[in-house]
C-alpha cells in the first residue's frame, strides 16, 4: 500500500497517469529506453547526458540502442534535434527517442530553459519522436525556477524522478508516464532483476522526503552559491555561480585528482570531473558551516600548490 501511495503521489505531481518505483535513476532511464525503443534504434541526448556517461553502457547492453549527442550543449534544441534525426532509409538507424536531463549534472546542476525545452519537444512530437526526461534532480529545477513539477514534466512522455539525491531518501527513483508504458516498464523491471517486494519502508522514506525535503532544496542552492562565491577568491579556481546545488570548479591546471585526494584527507569530499575540473555538491547533510569549512580547506590547498 505504501509503494502504491508513493507511485500515485509522484504520478500526480508530474501530471502523468502512472508511476513505477525502481531502485535507481539509472534503472528508471534504462526502462524508459526499453519501453520507447527497439534494438537498433537511435536516441538523441544532450551533450554530457547521464545515460551516455554514467550508466555503464546500459543503453547498448540492455536496450540495444545507440546514443547520439545533439550539438546544442546541455539542452537539446529544436534546431540541433532536427539536424540529428536520421533520414528514412533502410541503411540508417531509426531515430526513435529524444532525452533531456533537468537539472543537468555535467552542466553543473543547470536548469534547462523551459521555453527552449517546450520548443524542442514540440518539434520532436511533430517528427514522431518519443520524449523522455531524466529528471533525477527535477525537484531542484522546480525550486530554482519557480515552476511546478507538472509544468516541467508536461512536454515529455516519460519522466524519471530521484528520491535519494537532494531529497535525501535512502533509496529509489520513479518512472512516470502513460499507464500502458508504465505497465510495460513494470514487466521489464522484473526482467532486470528489480522486482520490488517488501519495500514499503523505502517508499515511506520517499513520501517523507516529498513532504518535508522539497522546499528546503533552496537551502542547498544558497549553500552552493556561498561555496562558489568563497572559492572565487582564489586565482587558481574559476567558478561560475550555480543554478542549484552543484558547483563546478575549474582549475588552472590538471591537478584535479591531487586536489580530490588531498581534500579527502582533510574531511572534504569532492569528485574529479576531468583533469582540471572538480565537482562539489551540497545537500541536506551539508550545513552553511560545513560549506565555510570546505571552502577554507579547498582555498588552503590551492594556496599550498597541491
Amino acid at each position: 500500500p505504501t509503494v502504491i501511495a508513493l507511485q500515485n503521489r509522484v504520478a500526480a505531481l508530474l501530471g502523468k497517469e502512472a508511476a513505477l518505483f525502481v531502485t535507481s535513476g539509472t534503472m528508471a532511464n534504462q526502462l524508459a529506453l526499453l519501453v520507447h525503443c527497439r534494438p537498433g534504434d537511435e536516441v538523441i541526448v544532450s551533450e554530457g547526458a547521464h545515460c551516455l556517461w554514467y550508466e555503464s553502457g546500459a543503453a547498448a547492453a540492455l536496450a540495444g540502442v545507440q546514443l547520439v549527442e545533439a550539438a546544442s550543449g546541455m539542452c537539446v534544441s529544436a534546431e540541433a534535434l532536427e539536424a540529428a534525426v536520421r533520414p528514412s532509409a533502410y541503411y540508417f538507424p531509426r531515430t526513435r527517442l529524444v532525452a533531456w536531463e533537468n537539472t543537468h549534472n555535467r552542466g553543473g546542476g543547470a536548469v534547462l530553459p523551459q521555453a527552449d525545452v517546450v520548443a524542442a519537444a514540440d518539434r520532436a512530437r511533430a517528427l514522431g519522436l518519443a520524449r523522455h526526461l531524466d529528471g533525477a534532480r527535477l525537484c531542484n529545477a522546480a525550486v530554482a525556477s519557480g515552476l511546478s513539477l507538472d509544468t516541467l514534466a508536461a512536454p515529455f512522455d516519460t519522466v524519471s524522478l530521484c528520491l535519494s539525491k537532494g531529497l535525501g531518501a535512502p533509496v529509489g527513483s520513479l518512472l512516470a508516464g502513460p499507464r500502458d508504458l508504465i505497465a510495460e516498464a513494470h514487466r521489464l523491471r522484473k526482467r532486470l532483476g528489480g522486482g520490488m517486494r517488501q519495500v514499503g519502508m523505502l517508499a515511506a522514506a520517499g513520501l517523507y522526503a516529498l513532504d518535508h525535503h522539497v522546499a528546503r532544496l533552496a537551502d542547498d542552492h544558497d549553500n552552493a552559491k556561498a561555496l562558489a562565491h568563497r572559492l572565487a577568491a582564489s586565482s587558481r579556481f574559476r567558478v561560475a555561480t550555480p543554478d542549484t546545488n552543484i558547483v563546478m570548479i575549474d582549475l588552472d591546471g590538471p591537478w584535479a585528482d591531487r586536489l580530490v585526494a588531498a581534500a579527502q584527507t582533510r574531511g572534504v569530499r569532492v569528485s574529479s570531473f576531468g583533469p582540471a575540473r572538480v565537482r562539489a555538491v551540497t545537500h541536506l547533510d551539508v550545513s552553511r558551516e560545513d560549506v565555510r569549512q570546505a571552502a577554507d580547506v579547498l582555498l588552503e590547498l590551492a594556496a599550498e600548490g597541491v
